[in-house]
């Protein structure tokens, strides 16, 4: 099969090529997956896990990309609750071969249904995005009706989506970004919009949701009232609220979730923001490449 590899640790995104793969291996209680579209993380060459299996092993050459649409068309032994012809989407392992291949083994708990009326290209879209954003607003930042919460980087494939979440919640949504997206993020739901520079002006919130680090997270970290929350996706926050809470996490599966996440995609009380779209051929070019915009490049695998 065809598959993008990654070789040298040291070579970045320079050390990824288009290559011939063997077809994966069907451990118990996997499923393959016959990938239509893939998405990726740009950072995640930096990532241990990319390189090393669970048990600490050099793994390479290694298949990165960790979320996947496609279709079963292997079970491995023991492994219930879904079906050959099933179409299917969510996150590859992040200790194991991962989705920018033709086909790709994965746990069959780490997927859910993806319906026939949403499109590949959405089902890659939404597995790390949609869960980063509900785990980090609900389950870590404990975000309730009334609540206001500040998310960076709103007009991001992670951000857009914890902003219609959060206001679906009934809480007041602050966003920062780019003053470019100011008009896409308030249509996503945000009360109010802030370019990144300027937001002390935002005022005390309950939540600070950051997806950007750095500068941004030091100048929203600010803002948190006593008592509250500031999340990070993307590095472990230095500072603590007074009274609250200082977290960093990294995104798990969650087959249920995933299924909430698409139903709500399907009754269109959700967007995925999908940014360009390119061809496996193409995929190590876009590592190398800043993100072009607004929303999630995927890269497409089937025809």
């Amino acid at each position: 099969m065809r598959a993008v590899i990654a070789r040298e640790r040291d070579a970045g995104a320079a050390g990824l090529s288009l290559a011939e793969m063997p077809y994966p291996h069907a451990a118990e209680n996997d499923v393959i997956v016959r990938v239509h579209a893939a998405g990726f993380t740009r950072g995640e060459l930096d990532w241990p896990s990319t390189w090393t299996d669970r048990a600490g092993r050099d793994r390479s050459p290694t298949i990165p990309g960790h979320e996947l649409s496609g279709v079963v068309v292997e079970l491995g032994y023991g492994t219930t609750g879904l079906t050959v012809g099933q179409r299917v989407f969510g996150l590859s392992d992040w200790a194991r071969n991962g989705s920018l291949a033709e086909f790709t083994a994965v746990e069959a708990r780490n997927l859910a249904p993806l319906p026939a009326d949403v499109d590949h290209t959405v089902g890659a879209a939404l597995p790390i995005s949609g869960l980063t954003a509900w785990q980090g607003l609900f389950d870590h930042a404990r975000l309730t009706t009334g609540q206001t919460v500040l998310v960076s980087g709103a007009a991001g494939a992670v951000g857009s989506i914890a902003v219609q979440l959060a206001r679906e919640a009934g809480a007041v949504v602050i966003a920062t970004g780019r003053a470019r997206d100011r008009e896409l993020v308030l249509g996503l739901g945000a009360q109010s919009f802030f370019d990144a520079e300027d937001v002390r002006d935002a005022g005390e919130v309950d939540v600070v949701f950051d997806v950007i680090g750095g500068d941004v997270l030091a100048r929203s970290a600010e803002l948190v009232r006593p008592g509250g929350t500031l999340v990070s996706v993307a590095m472990p926050p230095d500072v603590r609220p007074k009274d609250g809470r200082a977290l960093f996490f990294v995104v798990e599966p969650d087959r249920a979730r995933l299924a909430d996440l698409v139903r709500r995609v399907r009754d269109g009380r959700l967007r995925v923001l999908v940014g360009e779209v390119r061809p496996l051929a193409e995929a190590a070019d876009e590592y190398a490449r800043k993100s072009a915009g607004p929303g999630r490049t995927i890269i497409k695998v089937a025809p």
